[in-house]
């Protein structure tokens, strides 16, 4: 538990500590913003992604700037740092890295887990996208983001159990 509360902060801290100190003002640091910073690439591809949903249901969608997805006709999502879902990537990291097994199986898992949770969040903005161009409201009065957190730690779960069966079925057959 401790080891995975370490990776945990790690990751979740250290995604934190790049965007405080690569914001211009404060804390700057040009060399952690030059060299570290991650996020505005992982933006960009996240905005990209979701465009392209959109794009293959039909949709006309346009990056306004560097943060702002919209719709053509109205609508849009502005894609701000607690959307990137840094939060639960850094809690599969953690239970990943926290777990038994060699480091290839790791790398599998990890890469696997990271493309899902990163293909849920693109479609979520996609969603959001719609769903305020088409003015939808959310079941239960729930936000996007408590949405997206159910349904991402759901699939976590799911991942989880299939992380711990793998073990199981790899005990049995040796």
């Amino acid at each position: 538990m401790l080891k995975f509360i370490g990776i945990f902060c790690f990751f979740y801290y250290g995604t934190l500590a790049i965007i405080g100190f690569s914001a211009r003002g404060g804390y700057y640091s040009s060399f952690i913003d030059h060299y570290l910073n991650f996020i505005p690439a992982f933006r960009n591809s996240l905005l990209s992604c979701s465009e392209y949903f959109l794009a293959l249901l039909g949709y006309d969608s346009y990056r306004a700037n560097v943060t702002q997805l919209l719709m053509v006709g109205g609508g849009g999502v502005n894609l701000v740092y607690s959307c990137l879902g840094y939060g639960i990537t850094s809690f599969w990291l953690a239970f990943v890295f926290a777990n038994a097994g060699n480091w290839k199986k790791k790398l599998l898992w990890v890469l696997g887990g990271v493309a899902v949770l990163y293909i849920i969040n693109a479609v979520r903005i996609s969603l959001v996208a719609l769903a305020s161009n088409k003015r939808w409201t959310y079941p239960l009065g729930w936000d996007h983001h408590t949405w997206f957190n159910v349904v991402a730690y759901l699939v976590i779960f799911g991942m989880i159990y299939c992380y711990d069966k793998s073990f199981k079925i790899n005990s049995t057959t040796k």
